[in-house]
């Protein structure tokens, strides 16, 4: 299996360097799934015939490619580095996202696109993640990262957040039932594991954190920030996927 966004991202980002700082979450020294100086973990274990690989190679690379919006041949990427449980990711959200699509996604500016490190000490960061790219691999990313962030005070206190979720799935027109055998079967979770250990490879310790032009932005950043760092000259080569 080839997670190409995930690397793409990476090498696009690894040299950003660190231009603001705000509220964010921290969390221990991996995120849920992450494991220190290592690959992709194998666990859980993808069946192991060539015919269901492939189609679960299909699953992630669409699931993969759901969480990017904006146009293709934008060179800006704006990266966001978050977990759906924390509380300074839904302010950002609730803030600040809805100006920076407007401002540079629908206009054809910039690509923005979605990576998860969902930190252990929020017990349902992990599920809420899974829920999400197991939507994307409906197409639904972007309808189910609104809803699940829009309802984070709903679901992040509970024991066993699954029927909540659920619900909120099918609010936003996802097949819940799907969804929920990708969340049980953990089909998403190598896309997720990949992203927290690339994250912490870059250096991220903490969300929300966005990668911007060559320039890392710390915490709950205000639009000025965006506006700023945008206008600015990359501070590294932005190649094309």
């Amino acid at each position: 299996m080839t997670l190409h966004f995930v690397k793409l991202i990476f090498l696009v980002t690894a040299t950003a360097a660190i231009t603001g700082a705000a509220l964010a979450c921290t969390g221990s020294e991996t995120a849920h799934g992450a494991t220190p100086q290592s690959s992709v973990s194998t666990a859980p274990h993808l069946d192991s015939t060539a015919a269901q690989r492939v189609a679960a190679d299909t699953m992630l690379a669409r699931a993969d490619a759901a969480r990017i919006q904006g146009n293709p041949s934008a060179t800006v990427w704006i990266v966001e580095i978050s977990d759906f449980q924390c509380p300074y990711c839904k302010e950002w959200h609730d803030s600040t996202y809805a100006k920076v699509k407007r401002e540079f996604i629908d206009t054809g500016k910039a690509r923005f696109a979605y990576i998860n490190y969902p930190i252990s000490t929020h017990r349902n960061a992990m599920p809420a993640a899974e829920a999400a790219m197991c939507s994307a691999a409906q197409g639904k990313f972007w309808p189910m990262h609104d809803a699940l962030f829009n309802s984070q005070e709903r679901w992040e206190v509970l024991p066993n957040p699954a029927s909540m979720i659920d619900s909120i799935a099918t609010s936003v027109g996802v097949d819940a039932q799907a969804m929920r055998g990708c969340v049980t079967r953990h089909a998403t979770r190598p896309l997720i594991q990949a992203d927290a250990e690339r994250s912490q490879d870059a250096g991220v310790n903490s969300t929300p954190t966005f990668l911007v032009n060559g320039k890392t932005l710390l915490g709950a950043q205000p639009i000025e920030s965006f506006r700023r760092a945008i206008a600015a000259p990359a501070t590294t080569p932005t190649p094309k996927p």
